[in-house]
């Protein structure tokens, strides 16, 4: 019988840093036009081994084998000649360039010396029909949304000739619709005999989308599976090494005064144009509020007007009966708000600094971690290391920069961070995104915990399975405002898609019920 031919292999595949191996003897076999996911915890490995493949970095040990030849991807340009591309996590467009310079960047056509802009723009069009891939050629990237930067970041690949399309975590920042889009994009591309390699550690995409999936954890593949013969819990369990509940337990909410209260609130955003218009909304000792919607209809501006970074333009912000409307982040946290931020990097950490330093951001000023406004740093480090036993931040040490962590560890980093000051309103915007399930599982229990503990919890999410599993009550927010409340054991994923597209409460019952009697009869 003839050895299967694979378009990707890679060997024995080991990438030590130091001492430590991110990649320890891993094996990957990826078939022509097939979409194989790559599975694993956070830093379990899976985008250092994609950065090999993509010519960011060079294996310590073992061969990657392209078409059944062995090959040396020494650098991106190799990889893009070889017909590799990556579509990163973090998208890497140039804000004030259009769509098409940023797509053409780098392998620009030239007629002559003059670049021939509109050769580019015309093959650009053909390859977005050709996959589904609906972008606005001319347009800023600063203007356009989330889901339209992803897409130019594939077309950017598939412009380059990609046969073979590695995509890093696609869908932690899209919407429900944008993702449903991106799988159809992705079996348009394997139809047309691309293979895909999708990291990633949602499982419902996984069964959805991929063909086969290689679990690797802690640095080591354990073992790929044909997706259509394994449940989520059978990969889930592999990829955590024992059993994951999805379910948090939870007894029910004994919510008591109001400790946040927040009356016809106006807030703008960047553009000067109104964000949050008029809003409502308060949350309670013990119960965590969940507020529901579809990314850009205010709720960053909502989190950072609570928060202090955003100026509120009319309405009150009340904690424990004092208005804090307006006042600065510092008095904000000290008077007793702990503040899990969307952008991790952007609000959450100080990169360069060591992860010890971004544990005692809110208290490093304060005795025993500084001394008349000189730090100690005994007890810095001392403190960072209790924090990262509790929370089970995967470090090699306190001291390494916060950058060097994964997405996922840098978020437990920050978590550990704010729940540790014992506050008495805990806010959290997208506590789990780029996280796996076994982190998502512990966090949703520390938040639970902290409602159990008598804390106010205001959770903002847009996994709609995050906000009906966490919640006691939730709130959708539309363009600005709530337009519904609801109790999760009451609600449906369909009402609350209805609601967050602006449907009325009574509207959208009305609806699904009318929905029901059509299938009935």
């Amino acid at each position: 019988m003839e050895e299967e031919k694979y378009v990707i292999e890679m060997r024995n595949i080991t990438k030590a840093f130091g001492t430590f191996k991110a990649n320890d003897n891993i094996n990957l076999k990826v078939r022509k036009g097939e979409v194989h996911a790559l599975l694993g915890e956070n830093g379990a490995g899976k985008s250092t081994l994609m950065n090999m493949l993509s010519g960011l970095l060079q294996p310590t040990s073992g061969q990657i084998y392209l078409n059944g030849k062995p090959v040396e991807i020494t650098s991106p340009t190799v990889a893009n000649d070889l017909g590799i591309g990556m579509v990163h996590q973090h998208f890497m467009l140039v804000d004030a360039f259009t769509v098409t310079e940023n797509i053409i960047l780098g392998s620009e056509p030239v007629r002559g010396v003059v670049l021939n802009q509109h050769e580019a723009a015309k093959e650009i069009e053909d390859l977005s029909k050709k996959y589904g891939l609906t972008v606005k050629p001319h347009a800023l990237v600063a203007d356009i949304s989330v889901g339209m930067q992803q897409r130019a970041e594939i077309l950017k690949t598939l412009y380059r000739g990609a046969d073979i399309l590695i995509f890093d975590e696609p869908t932690a920042v899209l919407t429900p619709q944008e993702i449903d889009e991106l799988m159809e994009i992705m079996k348009e591309l394997t139809k047309e005999g691309k293979s895909i390699i999708l990291i990633t550690h949602k499982l419902d995409e996984i069964k959805k989308v991929a063909d086969r999936c290689t679990v690797i954890r802690r640095g080591k593949s354990i073992d790929t599976v044909e997706v259509k013969d394994v449940s989520s819990q059978e990969l889930a369990d592999m990829m955590v090494g024992r059993s994951v509940t999805f379910k948090t337990k939870k007894k029910p909410a004994e919510p008591k005064e109001v400790v946040l209260d927040i009356k016809d609130l106006h807030v703008k955003e960047e553009r000067g144009l109104e964000a949050v218009r008029g809003l409502n909304l308060d949350v309670r000792a013990g119960e965590i509020v969940g507020i529901a919607g579809i990314d850009g209809n205010g709720q960053t501006e909502l989190i950072q007007a609570l928060t202090g970074l955003r100026k509120v333009e009319s309405g009150k912000i009340t904690f424990n009966g004092k208005d804090i409307t307006n006042d600065r982040p510092r008095q904000i946290t000290e008077a007793g708000v702990s503040h899990v931020p969307e952008d991790r990097h952007r609000y959450g950490l100080i990169l360069e600094m060591t992860l010890a330093e971004n544990l005692a951001l809110q208290t490093y000023y304060e005795p025993p971690m500084s001394n008349h406004g000189v730090l100690n740093y005994d007890q810095i480090n001392s403190h960072a290391r209790k924090l990262i036993k509790e929370f089970d931040v995967r470090t090699t040490s306190e001291l390494v920069p916060a950058q060097a962590l994964s997405g996922g560890n840098q978020q437990k980093a920050i978590i550990a961070r704010e729940m540790d000051r014992d506050s008495e309103l805990v806010i959290v915007a997208q506590p789990t995104r780029g996280l796996d399930v076994g982190a998502i599982e512990y966090i949703h229990k520390r938040l639970i915990e902290q409602r159990d503990q008598g804390k106010a919890v205001l959770v903002v999410s847009f996994e709609l399975d995050e906000i009906m599993n966490l919640s006691d009550r939730i709130d959708v927010i539309h363009q600005g405002v709530i337009v519904g409340e609801v109790l999760p054991h009451e609600t449906t994923e369909q009402e609350l898609g209805l609601l967050m597209a602006g449907s009325s409460l009574e509207k959208a019952r009305a609806e699904l019920a009318a929905k029901e009697v059509g299938q009935g009869e």
